[in-house]
């Protein structure tokens, strides 16, 4: 019987080495999958390369892994905000390093390597210091800079129902991210508010099929306060 369900954060994060490539979702705070990147520092895997969207916000979810010192390298589309300030620090200290890439170059390299997409041209970056070293071709009068898959060791994702076989929902826009990271790691850890009896979920709307996960956790949310 497939079952990818597990009861604990060690399940969940067993066999994660130090020097992986670890790959985050969310948008901002939506759809961060933020017990599972505490229980990573918890874990104690270093030297870590992090591909996410931003480099995280105040002091908590990413801002902390990074604040941990377990990273050695971030790859996202926008590295500064208004509370970037554990990102700002190392960076201006020289103790991460940085690679810079458009968001949807971000999403598409991913993608690609999900797809099993060797490597694929694109317009974005073009002529900038984004393109620097890497092969270009003009395409039907148009010019472009290859770029090639992202792959991760690891994913970790958030989800908003899941079932034991690793089907997943998400809810509206923490969906971001998390799909294409699911189809481009070797292990995908996914984090969900609830997990459902199979069959339960509607096969016309799941978004990232069980092949792609490897373990669900279920973590519920915190409860609101009374009005």
């Amino acid at each position: 019987m497939i079952d990818k369900t597990v009861s604990s954060m060690a399940q969940a994060l067993a066999g994660v080495k130090d020097g992986s490539t670890v790959l985050v979702g969310g948008f901002g705070g939506a759809g961060q999958p933020m017990e599972l990147i505490h229980a990573l520092i918890e874990q104690g895997a270093t030297d870590l390369t992090v591909v996410a969207n931003n480099a995280g916000n105040g002091e908590t979810g990413l801002a902390a892994l990074l604040a941990a010192g377990r990273v050695r390298k971030l790859i996202c589309s926008f590295p500064r905000s208004a509370d970037s300030q554990v990102f700002d620090g190392l960076y201006r200290a020289g103790r991460i390093e940085l690679e810079l890439v458009p968001q949807g170059n971000l999403a598409e390299r991913m993608r690609a390597a999900g797809a099993g997409v060797g490597a694929f041209y694109t317009p974005t970056g073009f002529g900038t210091d984004l393109a620097a070293g890497k092969e270009t071709r003009r395409i039907d009068g148009r010019d472009y800079v290859l770029e090639f898959p992202i792959r991760g060791d690891l994913a970790l994702i958030k989800a908003q129902q899941g079932d034991r076989w690793g089907n997943l929902v998400y809810r509206k826009a923490a969906r971001n991210f998390n799909p294409v990271m699911a189809m481009a790691s070797s292990c995908t850890v996914a984090q969900v508010e609830e997990i459902v009896p199979l069959g339960t979920l509607d096969p016309e709307v799941i978004v990232t099929p069980g092949i792609f996960v490897t373990r669900v956790i279920q973590l519920q949310p915190p409860a609101k306060a009374a009005a």
